[in-house]
């Protein structure tokens, strides 16, 4: 699952990429973490949310915890409960440059960047719902990983062609869930010494 990603473009620059509307003050930080902000396209624009949807957490006495992120949407649980509001009514897309997986023993993962060749913005599949604990928030569809991501990890974010992007915004729910499928394009794959220190986060 994915838990970082970069995004290296400028607010300016996908909102022309993508042709909508792009508020200057939304350029955020390259790397996003869980529960963290990352940008979105929804309505029309180039928006700031939340990564990940919150998870109410309780402890051993019962009192309540902070929530944790639940920032990776697995497309064969799309139709469930806490997804299917969100996936019938609102459907997003997330650019990026390019996303990490951890590769390696435990306690000594490093990162690997997947990305497109030419390093062009990816847009993948998402969604986003408003929340009372963090205001606008979004997760990230994933599905079953395609070679040479099979090697690295098996499922990989819904990654969606440009022809695609209108279908996943306004079409129906099983023409938006036909999108869900596996990456056949070509894709670079990056392996690096860096360590892997992203946060865990949820997954349902």
């Amino acid at each position: 699952m994915c838990n970082l990603y970069r995004m290296t473009k400028a607010t300016a620059e996908i909102a022309n990429l993508f042709r909508v509307r792009g508020d200057p003050s939304a350029n955020l930080a390259s790397e996003v973490y869980p529960g963290y902000p990352g940008l979105v396209i929804a309505d029309g624009h180039v928006r700031a949310m939340t990564w990940g949807f919150p998870l109410a957490l309780k402890g051993k006495q019962g009192q309540a915890l902070k929530p944790r992120p639940v920032n990776n949407a697995r497309s064969d649980k799309l139709g469930t409960a806490f997804w299917r509001d969100s996936f019938a009514h609102r459907r997003c897309l997330i650019p990026l440059t390019a996303w990490a997986e951890a590769e390696g023993p435990k306690g000594a993962m490093t990162r690997t960047w997947l990305t497109l060749p030419g390093g062009e913005p990816i847009a993948v599949a998402g969604l986003w719902r408003l929340t009372p604990e963090w205001g606008e928030a979004f997760s990230m569809v994933m599905v079953d990983a395609a070679e040479p991501i099979a090697q690295v990890h098996d499922r990989m974010p819904a990654i969606l062609a440009p022809d695609k992007w209108r279908s996943w915004l306004e079409g129906t729910f099983d023409e938006a869930l036909s999108l869900c499928r596996p990456w056949h394009g070509d894709i670079v794959v990056e392996r690096t010494a860096s360590p892997w220190s992203a946060r865990r986060a949820a997954s349902a």
